[in-house]
C-alpha cells in the first residue's frame, strides 16, 4: 500500500543504503537516492523500486561537500514539485566512509575525509533539510555496532559514529516540538561491500565475526533496510533520541 510519504537516503546507490531505499519502497514510500560518484548503480536502485510497483528518483550529492547543499536542496525541492509534494518525511543519513588504520598510520587526511564526511556532512545535510523536512518526520542516521565495542585499527571511524549518536540525541531534542523523531541506527557486521567488500567476500572474516554474535552469523543489508523502515514507521512513533543496534547480538 502506496502511503503517499517521501523518503530520502544518502548512498542509496548500492550496500545498505540499496537496501534501505528498497525497504522503504516496500512500505510503500515513494524514495529519494542519493549517490556521490557512480550513477549507473542509483538508477539500479531507482530500477528494483520501479519493477515492484514503488516510484523513486536519484539525485547526485557528496556530502563532504557542504558548499553544494544549497544547490542540492533546490534539486531536492525541484524533485518533490514534479511529484506534487512541498516536504519530506523521512531522512536516513546513510552515506559515509570508513578509513581503518592503527594509530601510527592515521593521516590528517584519512582523520579529516571521515569526520568531514560522516560527521561535519552529516550536520550539516540536516541542517539544510531541516526547513524541508514535514513536521512529524523521522530522521535517521546510521551509526555501527563500533560506537559500543572496540576493535584495533577503527578509532577514527568508531569516534566519528559515536560523534553521530550524540548529534541525534541531541537534534532529537531541538526538533522535537517539530515532532520530528531522530534516532541512530547502529549496524552490525553486515555483508555488503563496505571496506572493499570484506565482510561479503572473505568466508573466514564472516565465520569469525559471526561467531561472536549471539545468533551466530553477520547480518544481511536486507535485515538492516528492514530495522530502518521500522524504525521510520508509525509502529516506532514514541521512540526518539534513541540508539538501536541490530548487530545479532554481536559482541555481548
Amino acid at each position: 500500500m502506496k502511503s503517499g510519504k517521501i523518503a530520502l537516503v544518502t548512498g542509496g546507490n548500492r550496500g545498505l543504503g540499496r537496501a534501505t531505499a528498497q525497504a522503504l519502497g516496500r512500505h510503500g514510500l515513494r524514495v529519494i537516492v542519493t549517490y556521490r560518484g557512480d550513477a549507473r548503480e542509483a538508477e539500479e536502485t531507482v530500477r528494483t523500486i520501479q519493477e515492484t510497483g514503488g516510484t523513486a528518483a536519484a539525485l547526485r550529492l557528496d556530502i563532504s561537500d557542504v558548499a553544494a547543499f544549497p544547490d542540492f536542496v533546490s534539486d531536492l525541492t525541484a524533485r518533490l514539485e514534479r511529484w506534487g509534494a512541498t516536504r519530506l518525511d523521512v531522512l536516513v543519513n546513510n552515506a559515509g566512509v570508513g578509513l581503518f588504520g592503527p594509530l601510527e598510520a592515521v593521516t590528517v587526511e584519512d582523520f579529516d575525509a571521515v569526520m568531514d564526511t560522516n560527521v561535519r556532512g552529516t550536520f550539516f545535510l540536516i541542517q539544510a533539510l531541516a526547513p524541508v523536512l514535514a513536521d512529524g518526520g523521522r530522521i535517521i542516521n546510521v551509526s555501527s555496532s563500533l560506537s559500543r565495542h572496540t576493535s584495533a585499527g577503527t578509532s577514527v571511524y568508531s569516534a566519528s559514529k559515536a560523534a553521530v549518536e550524540v548529534l541525534s540525541r541531541t537534534l532529537a531534542v531541538e526538533l522535537g516540538a517539530r515532532g520530528i523523531r531522530v534516532n541512530a541506527l547502529a549496524p552490525g557486521p553486515t555483508a555488503t561491500d563496505f571496506n572493499g567488500g570484506a565482510m561479503r567476500d572473505d568466508a573466514r572474516m564472516r565465520e569469525g565475526l559471526g561467531a561472536q554474535t549471539a545468533l551466530g552469523r553477520v547480518g544481511e543489508p536486507e535485515e538492516i533496510g528492514d530495522a530502518i523502515a521500522a524504525l521510520a514507521s508509525e509502529d516506532l512513533r514514541w521512540v526518539t533520541a534513541q540508539r538501536l543496534e541490530v548487530s545479532g547480538g554481536a559482541l555481548l
